[in-house]
């Protein structure tokens, strides 16, 4: 669904506006209103269909099934989440999945020999994922995310609403939510899990770069293991990009 142009205002101003009239509703209330509010505009969710992805797909189904489904296919995902997705996919009857895989001339260029994650870790997400995703994105005002303010130090402060580079909106609707609030929602509902969870992955990424989690640890402990790198560059933080140098090496 493509912009129209009806947003004149900026967009700080327009999720300082979203903030404030959300402030006290829950995450459903967020999506059941704030996906027909004017002043956020065309959104897709965006989603890895990982360890807690079904919850907020769940709820995005039953409130608004139209919401277009964005799933990056990095080709370097487990097998287990590619067999999750098209469960969930079925399961959960969402009617527009799409699919997003970085074009293979650019990853033939960039990563002929699919080593570059070995050396570069920052320029490899670019390529597959961050690229990819932000060609996905242009029709859209906004988008849908799953990040929680539990799952590290650096999304403790994250809000309903965030300005994306004063270009587009960032929506989440879990943002308060906690693990047991996750693990009550999945077993009311009665939602399968992605297979990796009980083998101690409880954030899930592309197979080379994601580790078991250890007791104690931090739930994303295992993204990137060992590198100061805690997110894959998709996300802003405090209104900053967390991306890569478009040509790092």
């Amino acid at each position: 669904m493509p912009r129209d142009g009806r947003h004149e205002g900026p967009v700080a101003e327009r999720v300082a506006t979203l903030n404030a009239r959300y402030k006290h509703h829950s995450a459903t209330a967020v999506l059941e209103h704030a996906l027909a509010d004017h002043d956020l505009g065309q959104v897709a969710l965006v989603s890895s269909f990982g360890a807690e992805s079904v919850v907020l797909l769940h709820l995005v189904s039953v409130i608004a099934p139209e919401t277009p489904v964005l799933f990056i296919d990095t080709r370097m995902l487990f097998q287990e989440t590619l067999d999750y997705q098209r469960e969930l996919a079925e399961k959960l009857h969402l009617c527009d999945v799409r699919t997003i895989r970085a074009a293979q001339p650019r990853v033939a260029f960039e990563d002929p020999d699919n080593t570059l994650h070995q050396f570069n870790t920052d320029a490899c997400c670019n390529v597959r994922k961050v690229e990819p995703l932000e060609r996905a994105l242009a029709p859209f005002d906004g988008w849908i995310t799953g990040r929680k303010r539990f799952q590290n130090a650096d999304r403790g402060t994250i809000d309903f609403f965030e300005n994306e580079g004063d270009f587009r909106i960032k929506v989440n609707p879990l943002a308060h939510w906690g693990r047991e609030d996750l693990e009550e929602y999945m077993v009311e509902n009665r939602l399968p899990r992605h297979p990796l969870v009980a083998k101690g992955y409880p954030s899930i990424g592309c197979a080379p770069c994601t580790s078991p989690v250890k007791p104690g640890e931090d739930p994303r402990a295992g993204r990137w293991r060992g590198q100061a790198k805690t997110e894959c560059g998709i996300h802003f933080i405090d209104g900053k990009a967390v991306r890569p140098k478009e040509n790092a090496a």
